[in-house]
């Protein structure tokens, strides 16, 4: 025998809240259907609220319940939806658990609409509070006098350093050298930054001139660290009004001190020296040889005065500065050569079937070794000791010999001032004129420039300096001179 579920007792009507009767379907105050309401429990069940698993444990607060207006018996009671939370992650980006939001992490509005204030406690109608900042993890509240007010979206900006305490980049004083690399370092004597200690490029490194038809380039090669070379060309007038065209190299003895400063006062004694005598009316052949002495004169000068103070020097060998030179003039169709050490010039006609020609001999051991017959020129050259000089500008040489040569050449051609640096890779005659351009009788600051990266394509090691004079003739001249001094 089944048995019937027998509803519970209400113990007030839910339409009008009269006491029912015990066992009555229907209200007999105002009639209501009874069996279709459930009993209302004696006590309310307490709800469970689902928290996120790194919430931390806060006390509960009691949940603030409005009373329910009572419906009139022919209306049905609403249905109560259930609130929709939406999802939040379990975890961030980072495997960390997500933190319970705050209230006042999410914007609101009071009952009249009005948005919450963002502070609790604070009301829009009076000033903001000071909102905590966090240092090391400890909330500190800002002094008032750093507090910025608030913009016009109502958040506070964050305060920018002021321009006017911050401590300016100090500018360098007039004529001190700033260093290329970090811009803001000053340059020491030595050539280096004394902020991050960048190497400096020198002014000598890489050289070029060109004057008319004669150009000249120096560079200071791939092994050297600094360019002990140095050049001068130029041109004058001589007393006929003719043209008269100078080219002066010399290379410092790297061995001795000071060999840049050496190339430099022969070059620049030589080069006056010719400015000074061509326009008197002095034969090319005793001015070049009045300037190689003019030249010695001033190098031996820099042996008097040595430089800097003798803290400086006081741990460093000191000799006499020393350096080669070898030069060349254009003048009264003429073609006057003067040499002391081992530089070089050749000759390299512009019709390259015609044979071209070294017009110098050198003042090193591997020629005294072949003029002597001791040795032929290839057994001499392969030596270690074939590039020791034997001539040289400077205090300590042994007898000054200026040697000078004049031609007369019979055809157009290009005459070749270098020093050892660039004939070391063009040595013959014949390898000069291969490494030589056609063009440069045209270009000769071109044909300097190839021959230079001929020298550094070969190996660049040592100082590399090169003057080129192309030379041009009548087409009725005849014969060539060759005076030997």
């Amino acid at each position: 025998m089944s048995e019937s579920h027998q509803q519970p007792a209400l113990t007030r009507c839910p339409g009008c809240e009269e006491p029912p009767a015990s066992g009555d379907l229907f209200c007999g105050a105002c009639g209501y259907d009874l069996s279709a309401v459930p009993a209302r429990p004696d006590d309310r069940p307490t709800l469970a609220i689902t928290v996120p698993p790194a919430a931390p444990p806060a006390p509960a607060a009691a949940p603030a319940v409005a009373p329910t207006a009572p419906h009139a018996p022919d209306a049905p009671a609403p249905p109560v939806a259930a609130v929709q939370w939406p999802a939040a992650s379990e975890t961030d980006s980072s495997d960390v658990p997500v933190p319970v939001h705050r209230a006042t992490d999410l914007p609101g509005t009071d009952s009249g609409g009005k948005p919450l204030p963002a502070t609790p406690g604070a009301h829009h109608d009076g000033p903001p509070t000071t909102p905590p900042v966090r240092h090391d993890d400890r909330a500190v509240v800002a002094e008032p006098a750093t507090v910025v007010p608030p913009d016009a979206s109502g958040d506070f900006a964050l305060a920018a350093p002021d321009p006017r305490t911050a401590e300016p980049t100090p500018t360098p004083a007039a004529g001190t050298k700033v260093c290329v690399a970090c811009r803001s370092g000053r340059v020491d004597p030595d050539g280096y930054c004394e902020n991050c200690g960048h190497a400096q490029p020198r002014e000598r490194d890489h050289m070029e001139q060109e004057l008319g038809s004669v150009a000249a380039v120096s560079d200071r090669g791939l092994r050297h660290h600094r360019n002990e070379d140095s050049f001068a060309v130029s041109s004058t007038a001589l007393p006929d009004g003719s043209p008269a065209v100078v080219a002066i190299v010399c290379d410092g003895v790297s061995s001795a001190s000071r060999p840049d400063e050496a190339s430099a006062a022969a070059a620049s004694a030589a080069n006056e020296a010719l400015l000074e005598s061509l326009p008197r009316g002095t034969h090319p052949q005793q001015a070049m040889h009045e300037a190689i002495v003019a030249a010695s004169e001033a190098v031996n000068a820099l042996a008097q005065h040595p430089p800097g103070s003798a803290e400086h020097e006081a741990h460093r060998h000191q000799n006499a500065p020393a350096c080669t030179l070898v030069g060349a003039i254009m003048a009264g169709g003429l073609l006057v050569v003067g040499w002391v050490g081992d530089s070089r010039v050749y000759w390299v006609p512009d019709d390259r079937t015609g044979p071209p020609a070294r017009l110098t001999e050198d003042d090193s051991w591997a020629a005294q070794m072949v003029a002597a017959g001791l040795m032929n020129e290839a057994e001499a050259y392969a030596d270690e000791r074939a590039h020791a000089i034997t001539g040289w500008l400077g205090a300590d040489s042994y007898e000054l010999e200026p040697h000078t040569a004049s031609f007369k050449p019979d055809r157009p051609g290009l005459v070749v001032v270098c020093t050892d640096g660039l004939w070391n890779y063009a040595e013959s005659a014949e390898e000069m004129a291969a490494a030589v351009p056609p063009e440069a009788h045209r270009r000769p600051l071109h044909g300097a420039q190839v021959l230079v990266g001929h020298a550094l394509d070969g190996g660049g090691h040592d100082n590399v300096t090169v003057a080129l004079l192309p030379f041009a003739v009548e087409p009725q001249g005849a014969g060539s001179a060759c005076t030997t001094v």
